[in-house]
Parts: C-alpha cells; structure tokens; sequence
C-alpha cells in the first residue's frame, strides 16, 4: 500500500514538472509563423506557460509545433524530424493548412500531419489568433498531466 502511494505522489511530481517544462522545436513552413512568432512575443508571452524554451534541434526537444503546409516532399523530413526527438513527445498540428492542407485541396499537400505522425492537439485557423495557440498549449498541458507517466528505465533489447 505505501509503494503506490509513493509511485502515485511521484508520479503527480514529474507530470507536473513535465507539464512545465516544454522544449518546443517549431517546424514552421508557411505564413502562420507569423502568428507562431506573435505568441511567443511579449504581450502574449508563450513563457509564462512553461514553454518559452524553443529548441532547434529535435533531440533537445519533447513538443513538436508543426506550423503551417506541409507539402508531400516535406513529410518524409517531418516524420524524420518526429522520429529524432525524446521520449515523451507530443505534436501540435497549427493552423488550417497543417490540419487538414486548408485550401491547397491538391495532390502536392499532405491533407492534415495526422496521416503522417499521431498529432495531441489540432489548433484551426488560418492563421489562428495567438489565444488559441495560448489556448491549445493549455489543452495540452492538461493532457500531459492527467495522462500516465513512464519514467520506469527500460533496457533495450535488440
């Protein structure tokens, strides 16, 4: 009985230091970088929210923002890209173009990242308004803190 009460009091430990601590990689291709770019300014400050640490390199970082189209070219480098990063990771699609290819209804745009890596939160769009980017990463944070936490070290087996 007091093993689960240690595993569950530290698991709520790590989910909330987890929660807080976002190394975001921004995967911007297209015109909602702008918008990217706006909430992490000052006045809307994407910092006070634990993620102000953008990381351009995908091993430094745990949160994925894919900002803007992704043409069927780019999609082999995003999942290499997704592929690349740490355990846990987590994916915010941004914008219309990046959900569901927006209005580039064509053979060369990937209709929506979800058909290429699992995405966590889908933030609509075109170009979201910096609170609803404000707000998807608030969603997220959520999801990372009521989901499991593996922190168990597991032996790789080849």
């Amino acid at each position: 009985m007091a093993g689960n009460f240690l595993t569950t009091r530290f698991e709520a430990m790590l989910a909330w230091g987890r929660k807080f601590s976002l190394f975001h990689y921004p995967y911007v291709t297209a015109c909602c970088g702008m918008e990217y770019m706006s909430a992490a300014c000052a006045h809307f400050d994407i910092d006070r929210f634990g993620a102000g640490w953008t990381r351009f390199s995908p091993r430094q970082s745990d949160l994925l923002l894919v900002v803007g189209t992704i043409a069927q070219k780019l999609a082999p480098v995003l999942k290499t890209v997704y592929d690349q990063m740490t355990e846990p990771k987590w994916v915010i699609a941004f914008g219309a173009c990046t959900v569901s290819g927006g209005i580039y209804d064509n053979y060369a745009v990937v209709q929506g990242i979800d058909r290429v890596i699992p995405v966590d939160i889908y933030i609509p769009g075109c170009p979201p308004r910096p609170e609803t980017v404000l707000d998807g990463l608030l969603k997220l944070q959520e999801k990372i803190k009521t989901q499991g936490q593996d922190w168990r070290w597991k032996k790789k087996t080849s």
